[in-house]
């Protein structure tokens, strides 16, 4: 198969020069900086145990030709940025008729569990997958990523559930580029359980290293709560785990160990925008529908978008200024 990795930043980018470099046709889409650095010099992905540069196609939307009929599209950018990267493909035009949303399988290699249902709306042929993939993008054409001995963890399955011979095809093709890449009958599940995990990441991104620990199980709290009011299976902490085991153990590249997660990244490139509107906004959204008080997860919530806003460095906000949120 080939694959059309929508948005080659940490994630995107792994999975994509990875698929490169075990022989699979690979594309990819970018936009700004980024893309002209791709272009201009190819894809640095850089791992513990080497460094490699791959000069890949590299695009920021569809050029009117027909894509090939086995292509797969891979979504990696983050939720924010889900609704125009879903406007941008789903009419392009598929080799033999249709287009891509009505022909060809999307992957949504994304945190959060807000985009497979934005994703049906627009393709017929949907598929989750839960990412455990400690990588990051700070600068234009280049990516570093920390996992050994493999890259990541994908679990892969149908939306809204189920699975079927795409979701096995690509798993094989994931697993010879070296991913671990289960395949589950029940991805939101872990899709639930790992948005769990990330609503640790704008704490982090707040505070960097030194975050305060009683915030993030404060915010997590919340999010078991609301899950349990709202009757949503989610894995916890024991069952991920024993799935991850030691397949994924973070190790320094160039003597250096990951700086932060996809949040903290956000806010240390400038980008603009942070997902936690999708993260500890679900939790806010469901805690509204069900009646359950969730103010820490609204509280960093407010807090991202004003560090955003006020162009306030990653691990820089003011701890009082939260407190005050907090009430």
């Amino acid at each position: 198969m080939r694959y059309l990795i929508i948005g080659a930043g940490a994630v995107g980018g792994t999975i994509g020069a990875r698929l490169a470099d075990a022989g699979y046709e690979v594309t990819l889409v970018a936009r700004g900086a980024h893309l002209a650095a791709i272009r201009e010099r190819g894809l640095t992905l850089r791992q513990p145990e080497q460094e490699r540069s791959l000069r890949l196609p590299a695009t920021d939307r569809p050029d009117g030709r027909p894509l090939p009929a086995d292509t797969v599209l891979v979504l990696t950018v983050k939720s924010q940025d889900t609704e125009a990267a879903l406007a941008t493909w789903v009419d392009a035009p598929v080799a033999g008729g249709g287009t891509a949303g009505e022909r060809l399988p999307l992957f949504t290699a994304q945190n959060g569990v807000a985009n497979e249902a934005a994703a049906l709306r627009l393709f017929a042929r949907v598929h989750g997958v839960c990412v455990w993939l400690p990588a990051t993008h700070l600068d234009p054409g280049v990516v570093v990523a920390n996992g050994h001995p493999h890259p990541g963890v994908l679990h892969l399955g149908r939306y809204p559930s189920g699975s079927d011979d795409t979701d096995r095809a690509v798993a094989a093709e994931l697993t010879a580029a070296g991913f671990v890449a289960p395949v589950r009958d029940d991805v939101m599940r872990w899709k639930y359980g790992k948005l769990l995990g990330n609503l640790g990441n704008g704490v982090q991104a707040l505070f960097g290293r030194a975050y305060p620990e009683d915030l993030a199980e404060r915010v997590r709290a919340e999010g078991e709560a609301v899950l349990a009011a709202a009757r949503i299976a989610h894995t916890d902490r024991a069952e991920e785990a024993a799935a991850r085991g030691d397949l994924v153990r973070h190790r320094p590249v160039g003597g250096e160990q990951r700086a932060g997660g996809s949040t903290w990244q956000s806010l240390a490139r400038g980008a603009g925008s942070a997902e936690t509107d999708h993260l500890n906004g679900e939790i806010v959204l469901l805690g509204r529908l069900h009646g359950v008080p969730t103010s820490a997860n609204a509280a960093v919530q407010q807090a991202v978008r004003r560090a955003v806003r006020e162009r306030i460095p990653a691990g820089e906000f003011p701890y009082a200024e939260l407190a005050k949120m907090l009430g």
